[in-house]
């Protein structure tokens, strides 16, 4: 995650137990009023007006967070986040993952979106740096990696709409990952939350094999 996500995220944090210890007695009754920790998460971040990170962040809330001092401390951090950064969450709405998928590559289904991919970078899709081959021979290449596990190609959605794509490529002992967003999707958070999910993705399909994340047009 780029800082100033990880910032982003902290302020939606530090903004929820604020706002959460300014209304401690609303928050207190909408806990105890939920039947489980899921439905007390949707109860406070529907009061609060936060997302379910904020929520659980306020459920997770320690009691001596309740003391002035600690407040006070929330307080100033804040302040200073505010002071660090020009947008918030709402403005990169995706960067959460809340509603974010990555599924297996399909030859047929996305061909398309590896054409715009192959357009956009101007480049060959294995993360070598070379040019691009033909559309055809490089989605066949890409399902003979696949296929002899040497390569992962995911696409990226958010509510069932393509975004963009995930590359993993197995080569000299690491995994290359690469991250690409369609441009009229760039700038809202989908890059980072695509990445965050395909750390997971990729430690199950290549187990206790090193990661590194590399720049979409960088060679490997």
């Amino acid at each position: 995650m780029a800082d100033h996500d990880r910032a982003a995220a902290r302020r939606e944090i530090t903004d929820a137990l604020i706002a959460a210890l300014d209304r401690r007695h609303e928050v207190l009754d909408a806990i105890v009023d939920s039947d489980d920790r899921p439905a007390a998460a949707e109860a406070v971040a529907a009061l609060l007006g936060t997302t379910p990170t904020g929520a659980q962040a306020v459920l997770g809330m320690p009691f001596h967070r309740l003391t002035k001092d600690s407040r006070r401390r929330i307080a100033a951090e804040l302040e200073d986040l505010n002071s660090q950064l020009t947008f918030t969450l709402i403005e990169r709405p995706a960067s959460s993952g809340q509603h974010l998928v990555l599924r297996p590559f399909s030859a047929e289904a996305d061909r398309g979106l590896f054409e715009s991919r192959t357009a956009d970078m101007g480049a060959a899709g294995d993360g070598s740096g070379g040019p691009a081959g033909s559309l055809d021979d490089e989605i066949r290449s890409a399902v003979g990696r696949i296929h002899d596990e040497d390569a992962v190609w995911l696409v990226v959605e958010n509510d069932s709409q393509t975004v963009g794509m995930v590359f993993g490529e197995h080569i000299g002992g690491e995994v290359n990952v690469r991250i690409w967003i369609l441009p009229e999707h760039r700038k809202r958070g989908y890059g980072t939350a695509a990445l965050r999910k395909a750390r997971a993705e990729m430690a199950a399909y290549f187990p206790a094999v090193p990661m590194v994340i590399r720049a979409p047009g960088a060679t490997a």
